[in-house]
């Protein structure tokens, strides 16, 4: 081979490593499997993304283990919901110590609190599950596109554009779940679900939901609790029960049998289901969702 051409191959190389090492994606860290799928739609082939807490998985109760400070500690951007969601993501952080910036998805969300601790004597406290409502996921969007374009400038017209056209797909999902719930009839709007996980979903949509457990899945509900709860479904005629999928079934299948409510489907509310289930991205999943609740309370 002849030295000008022996030296087009090396340029060729480099120039190919080169565009190789530029393409490297950027490590995002998502504390869940709903902020990881909100992350990969904004970021697009310019990210890679992994969720500590994956799909059906309870982040309420997630012990991390080594790994995953291995996974914090190598990103660039970690993003969090915030609110008190992830009580456990603050020691990890410090502990694994990243240098990657951290954005808190929900910053732009006016909160709800448990009003006096709730019907049934839970402590006092903010409501972390703002993804329940579409608007407040649009406000999500638009914390992930800023913290990518923060750590990434170079992909910040990718990232705008990939917002924008996910952003106009959320519009289009509220006014999809607002078409499914509107047939319920006033007096069936009342469900009870395993933990408070749907209060925004309740004041963006008009349906009203009871819980045995408080907003975070590790509370143990009582005997006391069910009690008031089965004395309420019987009072109120509540119509339909629904299982949540970080849940344990039990306490839902109780509730149902004594209280004489219909047993619903399966719903989404910490996590997405497995890819291939009915609930794999957040469009999805509200869907879903949706659909369960306007099926087992429409009459």
């Amino acid at each position: 081979m002849g030295r000008s051409r022996f030296g087009m191959l090396l340029l060729a190389l480099a120039l190919g490593w080169s565009a190789s090492a530029r393409a490297e994606p950027v490590r995002v860290v998502a504390t869940f499997s709903i902020l990881g799928d909100l992350v990969r739609q904004v970021g697009g082939v310019r990210v890679a993304v992994t969720a500590l807490v994956g799909p059906n998985g309870d982040a309420h109760s997630f012990v991390p283990a080594p790994a995953d400070a291995q996974s914090v500690a190598a990103a660039r951007l970690v993003v969090v919901n915030g609110l008190g969601f992830e009580g456990w993501i603050d020691r990890l952080i410090k502990a694994s110590g990243t240098k990657a910036k951290v954005v808190v998805a929900a910053r732009g969300v006016v909160p709800i609190e448990e009003e006096d601790g709730g019907d049934h004597g839970h402590a006092h406290a903010i409501d972390p599950h703002a993804w329940q409502n579409v608007a407040n996921a649009k406000s999500y969007v638009a914390a992930i596109r800023d913290g990518l374009a923060g750590v990434d400038p170079a992909g910040k017209a990718a990232y705008d554009a990939n917002a924008a056209a996910y952003l106009a797909k959320l519009d289009a999902l509220d006014a999809e779940v607002r078409a499914a719930l509107a047939g319920i009839p006033e007096a069936r709007r009342r469900i009870v679900t395993t933990h408070d996980a749907f209060g925004y979903f309740a004041k963006a949509y008009g349906l009203r939901f009871l819980a045995p457990q408080g907003v975070s899945s590790q509370s143990e509900a009582t005997a006391r609790d069910v009690a008031a709860i089965v004395r309420q479904v019987r009072r109120d005629k509540i119509p339909a029960v629904f299982l949540e999928n970080v849940s344990d079934p039990r306490l839902m299948q109780q509730i149902a049998r004594e209280g004489g409510a219909k047993a619903g489907g399966r719903v989404f509310s910490d996590a997405l289901s497995e890819p291939g289930g009915p609930a794999p991205t957040y469009l999805e999943m509200m869907r879903h969702n949706a659909r369960e609740f306007a099926a087992a309370l429409a009459g």
